[in-house]
């Protein structure tokens, strides 16, 4: 009599191993795509001021009048003072603006200003979250925007 050929295959345990295995490297990748979302979303809201602030700045020049940047720290949002739409920040990212002292305009408000001649109030402006911080920083002088990432480099 001939017995049955042995089958060949894997067992229960052995397939639960592997897909153990697969789900946490697609956790680890998942954790660590989301890392990078938190910096593409601080690099974004800052790309955003610097846009406005460039923005205020050209049509200071243009329309020969001054154009202020307000800024409202407690609804983390900032606003040009030719339009009425506000622009917000994700809430999850901490704002903070220095700026001269004549253009504070109350508690947790304040301004850029930008005059026909180029020139501006001057400040920084600074974007936080987590570990990643941004800071822009506005020339009193020329009006110029620069935005400077100041990411710990082990931190990348």
């Amino acid at each position: 009599m001939q017995g049955y050929p042995k089958q060949q295959g894997f067992t229960l345990i052995e397939l639960i191993v592997v897909l153990v295995i697969v789900i946490l490297g697609f956790s680890a990748i998942g954790i660590s795509l989301s890392s990078g979302n938190d910096t593409a979303e601080i690099k974004a809201a800052a790309r955003d001021i610097v846009s406005a602030l460039r923005y205020a700045r050209g049509q200071a020049l243009m329309d020969h009048q001054e154009i202020a940047l307000s800024f409202d720290l407690e609804e983390n949002s900032y606003t040009l003072s030719n339009r009425d739409k506000i622009y917000t920040v994700p809430d999850e990212i901490s704002l903070t603006v220095v700026t001269a002292q004549s253009e504070l305009t109350g508690q947790g408000q304040g301004n850029i200003r930008f005059y026909p001649d180029g020139s501006s109030t001057g400040g920084r402006v600074t974007l936080e979250r987590d570990k990643a911080k941004l800071q822009i920083d506005i020339n009193w002088l020329t009006g110029a925007c620069e935005l400077n990432d100041t990411f710990d480099d082990a931190d990348r």
